[in-house]
């Protein structure tokens, strides 16, 4: 285990600066550039594809918003930027009802090509019960 110098700064008192709408346009064009991506990928049914770009709109997302929420406490957030991110965030939320919808009808696909077989309790007509059940 590293240790720090007793004269190091801990993490979490480290200020970080307020984004300026330069910074904010960047974040916001990683989310973006990700989110067109990934609908690309998911349209291709290309999964190597969708696990890449989907963890990578995980974390421009996470970066954005930690952006956006800093900006937006200094009042400092762009209306036409703001604007942007409520679009980008609408459609992560019709991407992700898409693939529940993809994901219910994929179960009852295999629902239906591979049925559950019932479970066999206490065994079928014409088999012996056990001894703990018989009157």
């Amino acid at each position: 285990m590293t240790r720090l110098p007793m004269t190091a700064t801990p993490l979490q008192s480290v200020p970080l600066h307020c984004p300026d709408a330069t910074d904010l346009e960047q974040l916001l064009c990683a989310v973006e550039l990700d989110l067109n991506a990934l609908g690309q990928s998911l349209r291709q049914h290309d999964s190597d594809r969708i696990e890449r770009h989907a963890s990578g709109l995980r974390d421009a997302l996470t970066r954005a918003i930690d952006g956006f929420s800093r900006a937006s406490r200094a009042g400092q957030v762009p209306a036409a930027l703001r604007a942007r991110l409520v679009k980008a965030s609408g459609e992560v939320a019709v991407q992700r009802e898409s693939l529940l919808r993809a994901t219910v009808a994929l179960d009852s696909a295999m629902e239906v090509l591979l049925p559950r077989e019932e479970a066999v309790v206490y065994g079928g007509p014409g088999q012996r019960g056990t001894a703990l059940f018989r009157h």
